[in-house]
C-alpha cells in the first residue's frame, strides 16, 4: 500500500517543478540623485534544485561566483565571512542552514560596565549588499550585577554589516584568484 502512494507522491511533487517567482534584484546602474535602480526578475524556481530529481548520484556543480560553494543553505563567503568579522565575541549559536549566528554577551576589558550581543541573519544564496542584517543589543551595569537594556549608537548594525560584506568579498576575490 505504501509502494502505491511513492508515484503519486512523485507526480504531485514534479507538478511543482518550474514554478516561476518574482525576486526584486538590484542593478548596478543609479537613477536620479544616484538612488539604486531595482529591476525585477524572475527566476524559474524548482523543488528538487536546480538539477532536479537524481537517483543514483548527483552531478557535482561548480558555483558561481556570487553564490558560494559548499553544503551550507546560505552564501559560504557571507557565513565564513560573519564568523571571521565576529569572531572576538562568543559564539552562542550557529546555524548554518538557516543563516543564523548568535553571539553571547560579550564585554571589553576596557569597558567593563556595558557587554554587548549580535544577532546575523545572513540572507540567501547571493552575495549581495542586502544578504546580511545584524542586530546589535546593549546592556550596561548599573550596579550590583543588575544589567539594564541601553541604546545602541545609531549606525553600528550597519557598520557590522560593512565589515562582513567587505570580508566576504575578499574571501570570494580570493577564491576566484586559486
Amino acid at each position: 500500500m505504501r509502494w502505491a502512494a511513492v508515484p503519486a507522491l512523485i507526480a504531485v511533487l514534479g507538478a511543482c517543478e518550474g514554478a516561476e517567482t518574482r525576486e526584486i534584484v538590484r542593478d548596478s546602474g543609479t537613477g536620479r540623485g544616484g538612488t539604486p535602480v531595482f529591476k525585477d526578475e524572475y527566476k524559474k524556481q524548482s523543488l528538487f534544485g536546480e538539477e532536479g530529481l537524481t537517483f543514483g548520484g548527483k552531478k557535482k556543480k561548480k558555483p558561481s561566483a556570487g553564490e558560494g560553494g559548499g553544503g551550507i543553505g546560505v552564501n559560504s563567503f557571507l557565513w565564513r565571512a560573519t564568523l571571521d568579522t565576529i569572531s572576538f565575541m562568543p559564539v552562542s549559536s550557529a546555524d548554518p542552514f538557516g543563516g543564523v549566528v548568535i553571539t553571547d554577551w560579550h564585554s571589553q576589558s576596557e569597558a567593563p560596565s556595558e557587554r554587548f550581543k549580535l544577532n546575523v541573519y545572513i540572507i540567501g544564496r547571493a552575495l549581495r549588499a542586502d544578504g546580511v542584517r545584524v542586530a546589535v543589543f546593549r546592556q550596561v551595569n548599573r550596579g550590583s550585577g543588575q544589567w539594564t537594556d541601553a541604546a545602541v549608537e545609531k549606525g553600528v548594525d550597519t557598520k557590522i554589516e560593512d565589515a562582513i560584506l567587505t570580508r566576504a568579498r575578499q574571501l570570494r576575490h580570493e577564491t576566484l584568484q586559486e
